[in-house]
């Protein structure tokens, strides 16, 4: 990665920075399993910034600025306590005429969700708000209809001395690059993202030599509910009644996935496949915590695994104990059972790929499986390469316990340039209790025997779900 920079003298200055990825590198040494960069993501946020560019960012900040201070002198106003003595977008406040049950149902009723925030409520402004969102807003909390309000926020120029800290005003430029100056209109940006894209290989040049795991088309008709606003303005936490359609869609792909694997059960949250690593020894983990075999804690991973697997094991306490592999890249079977015998009293877990990372089919895969539960231990089967199995084989036929599944891999989410990624996991019947809950869905199994969250979300990156969900749905199980 080339970045322009400036050297000790001032003189402007290439630099170079060399990416790697850390668990590759050091895997059972490694501090972190995170391999998925969200770049697809991080482009998207950049041509926002290009499109409007410091004076388009700057004018949706005071238009924000604006409606925020001015709708936190109305409330106040009103008796209730305002929490955020500095403020941008957010506002949060306690006390007032009503109790925050009350004003969390007043403004339900009109069709705005409200946050709750210890024991207050809060809301953020956007740039989306218009003089009509500020209106309706201030008509909820006066009880009072929108009519009776005249005048516009607009008109109620902001004063930045209004501003309870000075120092949050920025006073530096930003953005100098022409690239922010220059494409502030629509057929200026297609052109410029087109010209962008036409630097790069894709289907339309050529096939696309990426690897083995790795869908080759991301499908239109797939792509659309990602920019529709009805799928992609919810905000995760809203309330279960709120989302049902998206629970019947979630639900669908679940048994499309459960169907296609063998599992008895699926959690979408993992964001990405390392953290379906992460999740799935976790569930592990807590399979032996609550089966009183705490003790258990050695995993055996392959030589020839992907660096997200030894890093992965670390991040859960488990001591990794490599196995050998052969000149094709076959576990070596000999080195497995003598490896099994040595830690057969603390084995937790074989974490294996398959077909593995150079593209083997394990002929003894069956027999490996068999070997691990004899001795105790459970099995991860990485699912990097299930686009190799739909259709042909189920990995819980193999004798896997846990899988995760790449579905930007192999269920069509774009992949391109790191991200967005989701990893969810698949388990066999024994462990679909341990499955990591979150407590924004009230789930009635948050006990001790669940794992928790491992994502700040219920269902990770639920708004990309509709892709996989329309190619599964759309190719049905011959076109699988």
């Amino acid at each position: 990665i080339i970045g322009v920079s400036k050297d000790r003298l001032g003189h402007t200055a290439f630099r170079m920075s060399l990416q790697t990825r850390e668990q590759h590198i050091r895997r059972d040494k490694a501090t972190s399993n995170i391999c998925t960069a969200q770049a697809l993501l991080a482009i998207m946020a950049s041509m926002y910034a290009v499109y409007h560019g410091p004076k388009g960012l700057k004018l949706i900040s005071d238009r924000i600025l604006t409606y925020a201070e001015n709708i936190k002198r109305e409330i106040t106003a009103l008796g209730y306590r305002c929490l955020s003595e500095t403020s941008f977008d957010t506002l949060s406040f306690i006390d007032g005429p009503w109790t925050t049950d009350q004003v969390v149902s007043k403004f339900l009723e009109a069709g705005i969700n409200l946050g709750r925030w210890k024991q207050g409520w809060q809301f953020s402004v956007d740039e989306s708000w218009t003089d009509e969102t500020y209106l309706n807003f201030l008509s909820v909390i006066k009880g009072e209809t929108k009519k009776t309000f005249t005048s516009s926020p607009v008109n109620l120029k902001l004063a930045k001395g209004e501003l309870k800290n000075s120092k949050l005003l920025r006073t530096s430029s930003f953005l100098e690059h022409e690239i922010f100056n220059r494409m502030h209109s629509e057929t200026e940006m297609l052109r410029y993202i087109y010209k962008l894209q036409n630097k790069d290989i894709s289907l339309t040049h050529s096939m696309i030599p990426l690897g083995s795991c790795t869908m080759k088309l991301n499908a239109t008709s797939e792509m659309i509910p990602v920019s529709d606003f009805r799928w992609s303005n919810f905000h995760p936490f809203i309330p279960t009644n709120q989302h049902e359609g998206y629970t019947e869609m979630i639900s669908i792909l679940e048994d499309r996935l459960k169907d296609i694997t063998g599992f008895s059960a699926i959690s979408f949250q993992p964001n990405a496949g390392s953290q379906g690593e992460y999740a799935g020894l976790l569930v592990i983990k807590k399979y032996f915590e609550d089966t009183k075999q705490s003790h258990r804690n050695v995993c055996l991973i392959p030589s020839s695994a992907h660096g997200t697997n030894p890093a992965s094991a670390v991040m859960v306490n488990f001591k990794v104990v490599v196995v050998k592999c052969d000149d094709n890249g076959n576990v070596d079977l000999t080195d497995l059972q003598e490896k099994c015998i040595q830690h057969k009293d603390n084995l937790a877990a074989l974490m294996i790929t398959y077909p593995s990372t150079h593209g083997v089919f394990e002929s003894e895969i069956k027999n490996i499986c068999s070997m691990i539960h004899e001795s105790g231990g459970q099995v991860y089967l990485d699912g990097a390469n299930l686009n190799a199995l739909v259709g042909i084989v189920k990995p819980a036929e193999l004798g896997a316990d846990v899988a995760h599944m790449n579905l930007h891999k192999t269920f069509c989410i774009p992949h391109g340039g790191g991200g967005p990624g989701v990893g969810p996991i698949g388990v066999a019947e024994h462990l679909v209790k341990y499955l990591p809950t979150h407590v924004i869905k009230n789930e009635a199994n948050l006990d001790s025997k669940a794992i928790g969250a491992v994502s700040s979300a219920p269902w990770g990156s639920a708004s990309i779900l509709p892709i996989s969900w329309a190619y599964i749905e759309m190719m049905g199980s011959e076109g699988l």
